[in-house]
């Protein structure tokens, strides 16, 4: 049945392929056909093109002749303008200098010179600058330099061991050697000796070791100014201080320098003011006779008054060779404050001298003088390691004149403590009479 149809078809299937190969070569004559007129335009404008080109390559050397001639043309017109602008500028700036004259070129030099000296001004303070910094680092090379060397030379200083120094013991006292400090007393003083008598009545209100025989160190002092004033030497006679006046005995200092020289009056001031040593051995030294006599003189004063515990080796108090009792003393400050003079010196409160170009300010070693609680009539102050804190006063206290002897104390202040002590006892009006025991046998 396949066969048969395949057969059937056979014909039609051949006339189709025939009609297809008919239109393939029908096709194919017309594409050239087609194509073939479109050459001919090409060539057409190809042939236009290349006309043009020659046309335009013929016009252009006209066109530029015709150029050149009209700039040509317009430069012969515009020239003189031109030239007539140039010559106007000319012409004003030969003005404006014609005018300026002399003016202009001054202030041109004016102006050179400032721009130049401005230059310079810069210059020489870049050489300041320079000059600083090169002596900072010369003064910086020093420094290390020094330093170096300081360090150079430690090295190379040898090394010693250290000893370890002994510590010694404070130095004690004659009261305090003699067991005098440890005697018990109503008022818990702190000296080891006290006397506080009536200056009227001589009656004792408070004793303490009074018989002991001690050194008394400044004290001395009330007995030179005794001496002095009981020989009517002119106060305002002039005495310098020596080398002989140098305290070679406990080497203390002094504000009166070899060579000042002050009168007489101003010596015994500074002595019972301010206890001022070289005054007092001046005094001593310049005392018609000399030292010796006058320490002689001290001594049988001493004996005059019936002070019987006490002599004298030297007027100032430096030396522990000079020594009393508290009934010794309280004798001596009962005969000395029955003069005006001491009595004024003793309770100054300060005093300025002029030595040379310097004024020198000195005060009262005794600061109970500056006290409203106190009137004191006169007193004294002393001190040596071998005498300890020493007071001896004359004050008015609940209506009453009274003596007060104060010796080896154990403190700069409590010798005055002590004497505040006293008077608010009195004040309070205690038993009048009060004894404390004498440890001290010699």
């Amino acid at each position: 049945m396949r066969g048969a149809l395949r057969q059937r078809l056979a014909p039609w299937w051949r006339g189709v392929g025939l009609a297809s190969a008919g239109l393939v070569l029908s096709l194919a004559v017309l594409v050239p056909a087609t194509a073939a007129p479109a050459k001919k335009p090409a060539k057409a404008a190809e042939t236009r093109a290349s006309a043009k080109a020659k046309s335009a390559a013929a016009a252009a050397p006209k066109a530029a002749a015709q150029k050149t001639t009209k700039a040509d043309a317009r430069g012969k017109k515009e020239a003189p303008a031109r030239q007539a602008a140039a010559k106007g500028k000319g012409g004003k700036a030969e003005a404006t200098t014609a005018k300026a004259g002399p003016r202009g070129q001054k202030s041109g030099q004016r102006n050179v010179a400032q721009r130049q000296g401005g230059k310079q001004q810069v210059a020489r303070g870049k050489e300041r600058v320079q000059r600083t910094l090169a002596a900072k680092n010369n003064r910086a090379e020093e420094r290390v330099t020094r330093v170096a060397a300081q360090e150079t030379r430690l090295s190379l200083r040898p090394v010693a061991a250290h000893a370890p120094q002994e510590v010694r013991p404070a130095r004690l006292s004659f009261g305090q050697m003699a067991g005098l400090r440890a005697v018990d007393d109503p008022l818990e003083l702190k000296s080891s000796v006290a006397l506080v008598m009536d200056q009227d009545s001589h009656e004792v209100l408070f004793s303490k070791n009074d018989h002991a025989v001690l050194p008394i160190a400044s004290l001395t002092k009330l007995m030179t100014g005794l001496i002095v004033s009981d020989a009517r030497l002119p106060l305002d006679e002039m005495i310098t201080i020596t080398e002989e006046d140098i305290d070679t005995e406990k080497g203390s200092r002094s504000r009166l320098a070899v060579g000042t020289t002050l009168t007489r009056g101003e010596l015994m001031h500074l002595a019972l003011m301010s206890s001022e040593n070289r005054a007092a051995h001046a005094l001593g030294r310049t005392f018609p006779g000399g030292l010796q006599r006058f320490v002689g003189l001290m001594n049988a004063r001493a004996i005059m008054l019936g002070m019987k515990d006490t002599r004298y080796v030297e007027p100032t108090g430096l030396s522990s060779g000079n020594r009393s009792s508290a009934f010794d003393l309280a004798t001596l400050v009962n005969t000395a404050s029955q003069d005006p003079l001491l009595r004024q010196l003793s309770t100054s409160h300060g005093y300025e001298v002029a030595v040379g170009s310097r004024v020198l300010q000195y005060n009262n070693t005794n600061r109970l003088v500056h006290s409203p609680d106190w009137r004191i009539g006169l007193q004294k102050t002393g001190y040596i390691s071998e005498a300890g804190q020493c007071l001896v006063m004359q004050a008015q206290v609940a209506g009453r004149k009274l003596i007060m002897v104060f010796l080896d104390s154990s403190g700069k202040y409590s010798r005055l403590a002590d004497a505040e002590r006293v008077r608010r006892w009195v004040e309070e009006q205690r038993p009048l009479t009060t004894a404390a025991g004498n440890a001290y046998a010699g």
